[in-house]
């Protein structure tokens, strides 16, 4: 996932530069990466994946999903093989309001019955300057997969208080719903639609390093 960056410490600086999986330049060794590298897998009771969308025209609707699994495998030696995976339960949206949350489980919007799950597989990464990095992948969702962009900021590792190693960023992207089979809509009698087509999503991540 080339989410790599050295621990904050009053002398520490920013090196190297990644690269996608096609051209990645491998970086030098280094032992404050080098400790990055291994499986990580999402803590949720730390995170928050969810989405903003415009509602009538004038305001926005925020959700999240409560229930999802994912996992990261960092190599600090050559990001480029960095990899993440994601498995969202569509029926743990959550918005709120109990009677919009079953509407959007609904064949209306996600069809959670048919299609439980969202995944999301990474297939390439690149540093964009600092710690702002861009991770490109597959989304699926209601059985149509489509590339997606994130754009991401790493906050950089750190060792907890009961040891364990996490690494943390955050990050958004935009979609149109309606190139994953996301259509429904009513229109508005001051024109214009209930529900807008361009989604934000937003991840902010913690990630705890598996025990050797």
């Amino acid at each position: 996932m080339a989410l790599f960056h050295r621990k904050r410490t009053a002398d520490t600086a920013d090196t190297g530069t990644t690269a996608p999986a096609a051209t990645a330049a491998v970086l030098d060794a280094d032992p404050a990466l080098a400790a990055l590298t291994g499986d990580y897998t999402i803590d949720p009771a730390h995170s928050s994946i969810g989405f903003t969308v415009r509602h009538a025209m004038v305001t926005n609707v925020r959700g999240t999903f409560g229930a999802y699994e994912g996992a990261l495998r960092l190599d600090g030696t050559d990001p480029s093989r960095s990899t993440a995976s994601l498995d969202v339960e569509i029926a743990s949206v959550d918005t709120g309001i109990a009677d919009r949350d079953g509407h959007l489980r609904s064949a209306d919007f996600f069809d959670a019955e048919s299609f439980p799950l969202m995944t999301f597989r990474s297939t390439a990464a690149a540093r964009v300057a600092g710690d702002r990095y861009r991770i490109t992948g597959d989304l699926t969702l209601r059985d149509v997969t489509k590339p997606l962009t994130i754009d991401l900021e790493f906050h950089g590792s750190a060792t907890d208080v009961y040891g364990a190693e996490r690494v943390g960023f955050e990050g958004s992207a935009e979609i149109l719903r309606s190139d994953w089979g996301l259509t429904w809509n009513a229109a508005l009698e001051t024109g214009g639609v209930m529900v807008s087509d361009k989604v934000k999503l937003f991840f902010d991540i913690s990630a705890v390093a598996a025990r050797g």
